[in-house]
């Protein structure tokens, strides 16, 4: 992915966490999907904490936690266990809003299939914080090194400052979404009743939901895929009328 030229961090630091606190108070919410900034707030990351392998971000995903954006595909792999048994670092640092360290995935301790899980893919120690702003969770980071021990006090501390940081941004890109999603309902509603009515209906039928949640699944996917509802309308009913196979769950 090539990003704009504005998105790279200014040295106006010698730290790597002063040129990412740089590179994410530029960056400008409606230019980028939602996806994307949580991607960059992830590469970000690794940038600052520098024991930091890759990233991962805990959202609410269709009402269940999951692990929406990451620097390394290993990250959901690693994650599953948790969201499997209910028990992990990221879990509880959203949950409890507190921050998490594993030191050492080999040892004994709490989270076993979570530590099992990051061990065999060469883990060794995490960092898990909760990502907050105005007094509201909006979901966790998780951070992996392949070393024992690999976070420092200091490490942590820094985590916590851009944790912060990164929050305040995606809050603000969130709420911009959700106000872009109710101009979505009003503008495609209007001009494409019709063919988002179908787009519903089939996805009431698929998956069994409320009329709002089916036009939810239409603008999660619109964002997503960063192009217009009515487009994602007309592909399901596309493929429904030409009995091409299932209906995916998603559109």
């Amino acid at each position: 992915m090539h990003w704009p030229r504005n998105w790279k961090a200014a040295r106006v630091s010698e730290s790597p966490l002063g040129e990412s606190f740089a590179a994410l108070s530029r960056f400008f919410v409606g230019e980028r999907t939602v996806e994307d900034t949580l991607l960059r707030i992830a590469e970000l990351a690794t940038e600052a904490v520098k024991p930091a392998d890759f990233v991962g971000l805990t959202l609410i995903v269709e009402r269940r936690q999951r692990t929406a954006v990451f620097t390394d595909p290993a990250s959901p792999e690693i994650d599953q266990a948790q969201y499997d048994t209910g028990e992990g670092p990221c879990l509880d640092a959203f949950d409890t809003g507190r921050v998490v360290v594993v030191d050492n995935t080999l040892a004994d301790g709490p989270y076993p299939d979570f530590r099992k899980a990051a061990a065999a893919h060469g883990i060794l120690s995490t960092l898990s914080l909760p990502l907050e702003a105005a007094d509201a969770r909006v979901g966790a980071m998780n951070m992996y090194a392949n070393i024992e021990q690999g976070f420092s006090s200091a490490d942590q501390d820094t985590a916590k400052d851009f944790a912060c940081h990164a929050a305040m941004v995606l809050t603000n890109t969130m709420a911009y979404w959700d106000a872009h999603s109710l101009n979505l309902r009003l503008q495609e509603s209007m001009e494409f009743r019709a063919i988002i009515e179908q787009a519903k209906g089939i996805l009431m039928a698929r998956q069994h939901c409320s009329a709002d949640e089916a036009f939810d699944l239409l603008v999660a996917a619109s964002q997503r895929e960063n192009i217009k509802v009515r487009a994602i309308a007309e592909r399901i009913v596309e493929r429904a009328s030409s009995g091409a196979g299932h209906v995916v769950e998603q559109p």
